[in-house]
């Protein structure tokens, strides 16, 4: 089973779907989205194609090492994003060809259901109890919501205030029995996230998400130790070395993106170094339903998997939707706010390759956006 083509469309929003075709006729898809610079990884796995065409679709560990050491340079959002992608088309390639889900292969199943959140914004503290309200109205007991929008290197009282009022307004809605995570987006220095975390404890989050830029993973230990609310990071880390430091640090959940982090194949990697230290993993998807169905079989397959991510309504999502993509909306479905295990071969979804290919014909432009502090600085989106 030979790889005869490889393939990449940009579809909006903001996704890269990859399509891997052997010469058996059987068909993968992957998403190898790298918000913001699909043109960028679009060459990459180009370049990363001219390896792979007569090669055997089902060597997939073989090609994950040789695409990610092979080259002099390596690791990096972008090299491992079409990587990523590439990893989980030949996944989907093998499950399809075995007749069996790719959790599967992974060991089997050893859950039922995976429980997911929806995105609620939060930047602008109006619409939040509207938004909460909506989600629960599909079935989902998870939100989560950004702490702020801008915020100042140190906050001021009322950037600090403001905080606290948007997740009492969320925990007002949600109730005792539901969660809510906030996502400080890198936007907080050490400074404020160790300010800020402590005052939100009475309104006990699910967790705080990324309450430092990546570059400064070494500081988030101090902020840790100063709090009994979980932390999470990972969503701008790429691989299990990177994962380590944070991991001895103390966070107690863990969010690779299988669509940066080396797909299906390293995330299951990065699951097991995560449970060596008692920690969660909830997997970072503002993505495609190609990157879900990812995420949802590793999750099916590892034991220490808390909840997952989903991004369907999501509010950056313009120009198409999740759901728009896939011939069959079924196996996607919420229910009770989980998503069923799903049963289909490979990833479990069908893509719609018409809809794919019509959309990629439009492309899209989708770019991070610019936002700057009242002094004109720069300032952390």
């Amino acid at each position: 089973m030979l790889i005869s083509r490889v393939e990449t469309f940009a579809v909006a929003p903001r996704w890269l779907f990859v399509r891997i075709e052997t010469d058996e006729g059987i068909v993968g898809w992957g998403e190898a989205s790298l918000e913001g610079n699909s043109g960028i990884v679009r060459a990459a796995v180009e370049q990363h194609a001219e390896y792979l065409i007569g090669k055997d679709a089902s060597r997939i560990e073989d090609h994950w090492q040789v695409l990610t050491k092979a080259g002099f340079y390596r690791g990096g959002a972008v090299l491992a994003s079409a990587v990523s992608g590439i990893d989980q088309a030949l996944w989907d390639i093998k499950g399809k060809a075995l007749g069996v889900p790719v959790h599967e292969l992974l060991g089997g199943a050893v859950r039922d259901r995976i429980r997911v959140y929806g995105w609620v914004g939060g930047d602008d503290p109006s619409g939040v109890a509207d938004a909460i309200a909506a989600q629960m109205a599909v079935g989902l007991t998870a939100v989560k919501m950004n702490a702020s929008g801008v915020m100042g290197r140190i906050g001021t009282v009322a950037e600090i205030d403001g905080v606290l009022e948007r997740v009492q307004a969320a925990r007002e809605v949600l109730g005792p029995d539901r969660d809510v995570a906030v996502d400080f987006h890198g936007r907080f220095t050490l400074a404020n996230a160790r300010r800020i975390a402590p005052l939100l404890e009475p309104l006990r989050p699910f967790f705080i998400e990324e309450p430092v830029v990546p570059e400064n993973s070494h500081l988030i230990g101090q902020l840790v130790q100063g709090t009994s609310v979980p932390v999470a990071t990972g969503e701008r880390l790429y691989n299990r070395q990177e994962f380590l430091p944070v991991l001895q640090s103390g966070i107690a959940v863990a969010q690779p993106d299988l669509s940066h982090a080396g797909g299906i194949s390293e995330v299951r990697r990065i699951a097991a170094l995560a449970e060596a230290y008692d920690v969660q993993l909830a997997p970072h998807c503002p993505l495609g339903p190609i990157a879900l169905a990812a995420c949802l079989q590793v999750g099916f397959a590892t034991p220490n998997y808390l909840i997952q991510e989903q991004s369907i309504g999501i509010h950056y999502n313009q120009g198409a939707e999740v759901l728009d993509y896939v011939v069959d909306k079924t196996p996607l479905r919420f229910v009770d706010g989980s998503i069923e295990r799903l049963t289909g071969p490979g990833l479990g979804i069908e893509v719609d390759e018409a809809a794919v290919r019509a959309a990629d014909a439009v492309g899209n432009a989708w770019r991070t956006p610019l936002w700057r502090h009242a002094d004109g600085s720069f300032a952390e989106w």
